[in-house]
């Protein structure tokens, strides 16, 4: 199986659950400071393996949601 067909199969889950709230959905105040914070620290000081680690954990779950936005608005819209 192609890892990609997986991710989109989550994907789709995800936005044909209730495309409504997917496309409402936003990180919280305190998701948003602590990623904001891991940006600047990475091109200001550097970050640990952890918090490097924990950034790109970030940077990938922003990009499922924006896909499954973007599947949910597809939804929404036929």
């Amino acid at each position: 199986m192609n890892p990609l067909r997986a991710y989109d199969e989550v994907i789709d889950f995800i936005a044909e659950a209730n495309p409504g709230k997917v496309l409402n959905l936003h990180p919280s105040e305190a998701t948003q400071e602590r990623v904001s914070d891991l940006v600047y620290r990475q091109k200001t000081t550097g970050l640990s393996d952890e918090e490097k680690a924990e950034l790109d954990h970030y940077v990938w779950l922003e990009h499922v949601m924006r896909m499954a936005k973007a599947r949910a608005h597809q939804l929404l819209n036929v």
